[in-house]
Order: C-alpha cells, then structure tokens, then sequence
C-alpha cells in the first residue's frame, strides 16, 4: 500500500513503539528495498501500555492492560510512527502525551467513574498528541498534528472511552482556540491521524469531531474510493465512499481516519486507497491509508 501510494509524509498508527527503535529502523529499511527512503523519523514513547501502578479502571487489580495510561499490553502496545522525506524539527516539536485529562478545559471527564486518584493522574492521550514541525524547502514550517484516539466502545455505562475519544478530538479545537497553556505557532498545519469515531454511523460522541469538520480554520478534503463505494453497509447513513475502515458484523465501514490541512494550505486531490478489486489494501489492515496532495508555498 505504501509502495503503491509513495507519500512524502507517513504516519503510522498502531505501530509498536520499542525502546531503541529497533522495529522502526526494520520497517524503514524494508520501506528502502521498495525505494522509498524517507529520511527522518519522530516516535517517542507513547502513552500506550505505559504502566502507572494505579487501578485506574477500578477492578480491584493493577498492571493489566487497562490500567496503563493507553490501553496496552506492553510500554508501546501500538504507538505513533512518523517518517517524513521533509527534516523534522524533533527540537521544536511539541508532545502532549503527558497532558492530564482533567486540565483539559470542557472536558467530559465527570461521570466517566474515575476514582480521585485516578484523576489525578490519568493523561488524555491514549496514544499521543503531537505538533511536529517539518522544514520545507523555502525555510517555513509546515506542522503536523498527530495523535490516534481510543475507541469509544470497551467500557461501561460510564461511556469512559467515548468520553475520551470525544476529548482527545476536543484537545485540538481547544488548541486552536488558544485555550491551552502553549499556543500553536502562527504557522499552516495539517491535523491527522486516527479519530476513531464516524461523523454519522458506529457508536461515539460526535461532537467534537463535527466541529473540526465544520471549522472554518480547517479543510476537511473528503477522500473518497472506490472500494468503500461498493462495501456500503446495508444500513448505512453516512457515505460509504468517505470510510476508511472495514471491520465487518455489526461494526461494518466506518470513516474513522482523516487529513485535515489548514485553511492556507492548497489541497491538489484526496482519496483512500481503498481499490475496487479485492487484493493487498484489504489485507494489510483494516485502516485504509488516506492521502492528500498538497500544493507546497
């Protein structure tokens, strides 16, 4: 799929995170035998897996997997991975993975049946947050803002998940509107990654994802292809030519993956490489990769 699309900039969710980067190194130099050499790289260690010593899920036991600060088996169980062919500015990039959910403002953390403690210290991100900015050709800064959102299912009637999928969403707008300690840099940006959440079909809270779409600050490119045109859901609200995601029974196609450039950036063409013919794309995962063409200033 990689091969076939060539992105200049990739990033990789639910890619194990290792300590010396061993199964980074690997995969770029298996992405080189194909002739893509990306040349740069960011993925620093994410939430997932990352053990707290808390119960935070109140069942009375520690160290499982839903006790770490991202649901995971292991420190790294499936993080974020950048490559770009564009130098990273790791210097200047921004990780909000140790941002604590409470202190997000508007946050739908009550009723999600943390303890105090467990308050206290869970983060927001299950995965990451990131700002990554890349150095193009002509000096500026293009910014990427990362991150992959939990799934809102996997919980209770306390709907903890779907909360947190919804806040994770929610951390960008109120980024974008200055209400956060750190400000963005007054410069164009691409937010991107996993949302795990449909504007229409599955289950979440849609609210903060609506509004990203709808913001005036954002372009929202509408990929679309081919293969999820022709394995619509029976049932199906939304557009099945938008999904990104195929996971069959009562789940079916969802749009859970976006690119979103900023409002300055000139979007040439989109799409989800999702093909009409069975083969590789429907093999290699059930995330679809979605492209965006842009015009570099």
């Amino acid at each position: 799929m990689i091969s076939e699309t060539r992105p200049d900039i990739l990033l990789l969710t639910n890619f194990d995170w290792d300590h010396e980067g061993l199964a980074l190194a690997a995969f770029e130099a298996r992405l080189r035998e194909e002739g893509l050499d990306y040349g740069y790289s960011f993925a620093p260690r994410p939430n997932a897996g990352l053990e707290t010593g808390l119960d935070l899920d109140g069942n009375g036991a520690t160290g499982e997997p839903r006790d770490a600060q991202g649901y995971g088996r292991f420190t790294g169980d499936g993080g974020l991975a950048l490559l770009s062919r564009l130098p990273i500015d790791a210097a200047g990039a921004r990780d909000f993975s140790g941002f604590l959910w409470a202190d997000l403002p508007d946050a739908q953390l009550d009723g999600a049946g943390l303890s105090d403690t467990a308050r206290a210290a869970q983060r927001l991100s299950s995965t990451a947050h990131w700002d990554v900015p890349l150095r193009l050709p002509g000096g500026e800064a293009l910014h990427l803002w990362a991150f992959a959102a939990t799934p809102p299912l996997f919980d209770g009637p306390e709907d903890r998940n779907g909360r947190r999928n919804h806040d994770e969403a929610a951390f960008w707008l109120r980024y974008l509107d200055g209400d956060l300690p750190v400000q963005p840099a007054a410069e164009r940006f691409v937010l991107l990654g996993n949302f795990n959440t449909d504007p229409v079909d599955g289950e979440g809270r849609r609210g903060a994802l609506t509004a990203l779409l709808a913001d005036p600050r954002l372009q929202d490119p509408a990929p679309r292809s081919a293969g999820g045109a022709l394995a619509a859901n029976p049932d199906q609200a939304g557009d099945p030519a938008l999904d990104t995601a195929a996971f069959g029974g009562n789940s079916g196609n969802l749009r859970l993956d976006y690119v979103l450039p900023s409002a300055g950036l000139e979007v040439v063409d989109a799409g989800v490489f999702w093909p009409a013919e069975e083969g590789i794309a429907t093999q290699a995962s059930r995330h679809h990769l979605v492209w965006v063409d842009i015009a570099l200033p």
